[in-house]
């Protein structure tokens, strides 16, 4: 019960803050939200998967694609939350490689990691949609 209650709260979470981007951000705020959203169903449909070592090379694949997919948008917006949501991502991809190359089962300490820095992405997507709007409206009232 606890467990399927944080899982419905992540995809609340991730759904709130990308209808948000959509409709109060700009085209980067609404490119990452599209991301999230895909990348976020991917890691769900790779957790289907039953065989262990296939599942830890795909989340290290998917967070390597959603990485590059970052970078790219931060190349092309040049925005500092943008940045920092790389830099989160390149933690993530790091984790997911330890936990791969060592071999080691997923434990409390990933679970930890893995939340702070999906988390963390969101939030700089919030903060980065709150921006949008802002410049917009400061825009607009001149």
């Amino acid at each position: 019960m606890h467990l399927e209650f944080l899982i419905l709260f992540g995809w609340m979470l991730i759904l709130g803050v990308g209808l948000l981007a959509w409709r109060l951000g700009g085209k980067a705020e609404r490119q990452v939200a599209i991301l999230v959203l895909i990348m976020s169903l991917a890691i769900t449909l790779i957790g289907l998967v039953p065989d262990k070592a296939i599942q830890k090379l795909s989340y290290l694949l998917v967070d390597g694609v959603f990485g590059a997919g970052l970078l790219i948008l931060a190349l092309r917006h040049t925005t500092t939350w943008l940045g920092v949501a790389v830099l989160l991502q390149a933690a993530q991809f790091s984790l997911h490689a330890y936990y791969l190359v060592a071999g080691k089962a997923y434990d409390q300490l990933y679970a930890m990691v893995n939340n702070l820095v999906s988390l963390g992405v969101l939030g700089c997507l919030l903060v980065g949609t709150v921006l949008a709007w802002y410049r917009r409206r400061r825009a607009q009232a001149k």
